[in-house]
């Protein structure tokens, strides 16, 4: 007896065909890709710059940089800023990321992230583009302040042990050292922001009042520690992009003082 193709095997010609479940998952990444593109290049464009540019005029005239604290309120001005220019790219990148786990009448089936920003102006209005905009801006608020007193603290700490000198290695160990309670800070903030920016309307009225709501709510309804729930994962994440973040400055300071300062 002749055997007869199965029809998930391939098409009547014989040739295999691409899952469909293969076809979502492929397009369903690059859609999340370009929302995530389009976040760092509002959000970490917008910090940095800002960031350079006050450091650069609080400098003082002999060369002297600014204070420890003034650093970090520099860095606190500048995250915030960058996450006000960035929540709109934000809220389409949480939106997005999250329709896959939503019933198939549920989901908002967002094509890109230029769609989304679309859609959402459209559908919801302008305001919604800032949905979470103020734990978005805490956040980054708690993140840039906590990256730059850890490391700061960690590499005078370091240097000052005997056992390191100033290289990659001390630099590496100290952003590991900020990357840790960077992720302990943040983790709170994190929680609410996402939480707000991906809420749905529960009888006309908003799932959580604001930030501290949500806070309020998932203490009381998932236990305390559950503010730091996937805290390890987290880490994994936040840890090497704090290593790479301070390592690359780091190395552009020093090659940036010996191109154009050192003459």
């Amino acid at each position: 007896m002749a055997a007869t193709a199965s029809p998930a095997a391939g098409g009547m010609d014989g040739k295999p065909r691409t899952s469909p479940k293969s076809v979502k998952f492929l397009f369903g990444g690059l859609a999340g890709l370009s929302a995530g593109l389009l976040r760092q290049a509002t959000y970490t464009t917008t910090r940095l710059g800002i960031y350079t540019v006050l450091f650069e005029r609080l400098t003082g005239a002999d060369g002297t940089p600014p204070g420890f604290l003034l650093k970090a309120l520099i860095g606190m001005t500048a995250g915030a800023t960058g996450a006000f220019v960035g929540t709109p790219a934000e809220v389409a990148l949480i939106r997005m990321t999250a329709d896959g786990r939503l019933p198939a009448d549920q989901r908002r089936g967002y094509k890109n992230v230029f769609n989304a920003l679309i859609r959402i102006t459209r559908e919801e209005g302008v305001p919604t583009l800032w949905r979470g905009c103020i734990p978005t801006m805490a956040r980054a608020v708690v993140v840039n302040a906590a990256q730059l007193a850890s490391y700061s603290q960690s590499k005078q700490f370091l240097l000052d042990s005997g056992y390191f000198s100033d290289n990659i290695l001390c630099h590496f160990c100290a952003s590991m050292i900020s990357g840790l309670v960077t992720t302990a800070a943040s983790m709170p903030v994190d929680i609410a922001k996402t939480r707000i920016q991906n809420m749905r309307m529960i009888d006309g009225k908003p799932e959580y009042k604001n930030g501290l709501d949500v806070l309020f709510k998932v203490v009381r309804y998932e236990g305390f520690f559950s503010l730091w729930k996937g805290f390890t994962p987290y880490y994994a994440r936040l840890g090497p992009h704090t290593v790479l973040t301070f390592i690359f400055l780091e190395q552009m300071n020093k090659a940036y003082k010996r191109l154009f300062l050192s003459g």
